[in-house]
């Protein structure tokens, strides 16, 4: 996988290579690989990138396939993330000062360690909808603070029937559609690019107070931060777009709101999920959501 940054998406664009893999296609640009697989696509990053970002030095050891690095925090609290040599995540982890060890996210494959990732879709009934959508899916904007930490810690809506791995989490809509969401509306973006200005930066602290209040008495929660785009442009241009925007928002949180980065993962999905239908600009699109996904790494299906 690619890691060198880029700063504009015209640089991304110029520097991303192509190629094929039998019925697979590769695309490797700056800081991700796109995969497309008969008609999905997704996106994948260096789950140790967003770190480094924020200025954590790792400590890395390489071993059989695997990366292990170390990211040590000035109160000796460590969180090592465990990747394969695409940069997947493996396993992320966090050791106390006494080497006392607590497992946040297990994304071992399960059974089936060579699967494509076509093949990690988890595909279940639709859930069905105990509330009004309005409080299914909370626009950030229109929602005080206790309205968005209800939202983000209430239970799934339906039963989890098993443990899901990380990726089965991540492409699997029907999965992710048992936890309510947080529509973060009030940052959006510029057409083609993921910076976040400082007056709309301010305007996610509300949502890390929630985030924070939920750690205070579960401090393995796990957060998916998710970018989505608006229609216009090529879908290979709004996969990656979408994906720098959620990780821009998880950077800000942690940098700026003292979110811990463990308790945070990122994804695009581009103009998969649109909340305004139109195939026009749209700044509503452009857009990032917030949803608690433990309960389905856990396989818990209340509280």
């Amino acid at each position: 996988m690619a890691t060198q940054g880029a700063e504009r998406f015209d640089d991304v664009r110029s520097r991303r290579e192509e190629r094929r893999d039998g019925d697979v296609t590769i695309i490797r640009e700056p800081g991700r690989t796109i995969i497309r697989d008969d008609d999905r696509v997704i996106i994948r990053r260096d789950e140790t990138q967003r770190f480094r970002d924020l200025g954590y030095q790792p400590r890395v050891d390489r071993r059989d396939g695997e990366t292990r690095s170390v990211f040590e925090r000035p109160d000796g609290t460590r969180v090592v993330t465990v990747t394969d040599e695409d940069g997947r995540l493996i396993r992320r982890a966090r050791l106390d000062r006494d080497g006392r060890e607590v497992v946040i996210i297990d994304n071992t494959r399960r059974d089936r360690p060579n699967d494509r990732f076509s093949d990690e879709i988890v595909v279940l009934p639709p859930p069905p909808l105990p509330m009004p959508r309005e409080r299914y899916i909370v626009d950030a904007e229109r929602a005080d603070e206790g309205l968005i930490y209800e939202t983000i810690m209430a239970p799934p809506i339906a039963a989890i029937p098993r443990r899901y791995t990380l990726d089965e989490v991540r492409y699997s809509p029907d999965l992710r559609a048992r936890m309510r969401s947080v529509d973060i509306n009030t940052v959006t973006f510029e057409t083609g690019s993921w910076t976040i200005a400082p007056d709309q930066a301010q305007r996610l602290a509300t949502i890390a107070q929630s985030i924070r209040q939920g750690l205070q008495s579960s401090p393995n929660e796990v957060f998916l931060v998710e970018g989505h785009t608006d229609a216009v442009g090529s879908d290979i241009d709004n996969l990656s777009l979408s994906d720098r925007r959620a990780q821009s928002v998880a950077e800000i949180l942690t940098r700026d709101f003292g979110v811990p980065a463990e308790n945070l993962t990122t994804q695009g999905y581009g103009e998969q999920y649109l909340k305004v239908a139109t195939q026009e600009p749209s700044r509503e699109n452009r857009r990032v959501t917030l949803r608690r996904i433990t309960p389905l790494l856990a396989g818990q299906s209340g509280r």
